[in-house]
């Protein structure tokens, strides 16, 4: 008969309480606690220290995370990114990544891997043209490849990063206009060109694996680039649940405009490691630049108003087609899309789903 062991730590020794540790990472995990498989131990190791609450408050293991130098690592991560791997070196580091991370090599535009001179090269691959179709029946189709955190209405001026955890729409997207600071109205109600839409959100997180570009998710023309330097903390989705406001902290590219319907907006989340994010028609943009000062915000107006701010600017702005690619992260991270549309838009999604880029997100 086997011995059971005490749940309680000897008095002159410390234990870990193994069940409630597990009872714990199960929840992290958002299912059965079962042993990871070994191309997901590293995520699984992350999940154990941020879930080592038998040794310190919640309060506690948020500020002390916080306070970690997540930039300057990202910045230091981004320099061995683009660093010339030997030739020789190329496939046993990059075959290494595609193990751990489930990557398919069958979809990239070239799969030797030898053509890769760095990892930042292997992190931005190009897909073959074929791979992605970009769904024609759906005004509205998904801007990467990855994972449904969370969609919805939005209510109260608060957005729902995970279920159950929620940020202010003011502090994520900042101020609006002038006028709309003494505006008695909500936030949310500001952003609204008619009685007869509604605000919805739609957030899709990256994984280390995915493809990384974002696309397009709509014809829309770009009015404004909003730049908000930041922490760059993981967003993987068990992180997510326990840091509060998590997207209005961190590194974040806040692109808004108009589209068929009224107010559209795309933001780019960096994370930890992800602290570039990178547009194609707008060469300015330099995230987690140490010149940045966090809790600030940049802005850059896309609408002509005398001087040609950009090659492609017309004068409402710069204009996107649906499936065109307009950006790229350097690893993985989340896009969040906050945009008007009629009251009847239903979403034909299921939280937790995987995508790709070009499928219909919703229709009304």
């Amino acid at each position: 008969m086997r011995k059971r062991h005490p749940i309680w730590p000897h008095p002159h020794r410390l234990q870990v309480p193994h069940l409630a540790l597990r009872h714990r990472l199960s929840k992290l995990s958002n299912g059965v606690c079962r042993p990871a498989p070994w191309r997901r131990r590293p995520i699984a190791f992350l999940g154990f220290i941020l879930s080592f609450n038998t040794l310190r408050p919640l309060a506690n293991r948020v500020a002390l995370y916080r306070s970690f130098p997540t930039r300057f690592l990202s910045r230091a991560w981004g320099r061995l990114n683009e660093m010339n791997l030997p030739t020789w070196l190329r496939k046993p580091i990059y075959s290494l990544y595609i193990w751990t991370f489930g990557v398919n090599m069958q979809e990239a535009a070239v799969e030797d891997l030898h053509h890769y001179r760095n990892l930042g090269e292997f992190f931005r691959r190009r897909l073959k043209p074929a791979v992605r179709p970009v769904c024609a029946a759906s005004h509205l189709t998904s801007p990467a490849d990855g994972k449904i955190l969370h969609f919805g209405r939005v209510k109260n001026s608060e957005v729902e990063q995970v279920k159950g955890v929620t940020y202010s729409l003011e502090h994520f997207l900042g101020p609006q206009s002038m006028e709309q600071l003494d505006s008695s109205s909500s936030f949310r109600d500001v952003l609204l060109s008619s009685p007869d839409s509604d605000l919805f959100h739609v957030v899709v997180y990256l994984a280390p694996g995915d493809y990384h570009c974002f696309h397009s998710p709509a014809d829309w023309k770009v009015e404004l680039r909003r730049h908000f330097p930041g922490s760059l903390m993981s967003v993987n989705p068990g992180v997510a649940r326990w840091v509060k406001e998590l997207f209005c902290l961190n590194e974040r590219v806040v692109l808004s405009g108009q589209w068929q319907h009224g107010f559209f907006s795309l933001t780019a989340v960096g994370a930890t490691n992800v602290g570039s994010i990178r547009l194609y028609f707008d060469q300015e943009l330099q995230t987690n630049a140490p010149r940045y000062r966090k809790g600030s915000f940049y802005d850059r107006s896309y609408v002509a108003t005398g001087n040609q701010v950009l090659q492609r600017t017309s004068e409402g702005g710069v204009a996107l087609q649906k499936g065109e690619a307009i950006g790229e992260f350097n690893l993985g991270s989340t896009i969040v899309l906050l945009f008007e549309a009629p009251k009847d838009f239903v979403f034909k999604l299921q939280p937790g789903q995987r995508i790709r880029v070009g499928e219909g997100l919703g229709a009304h």
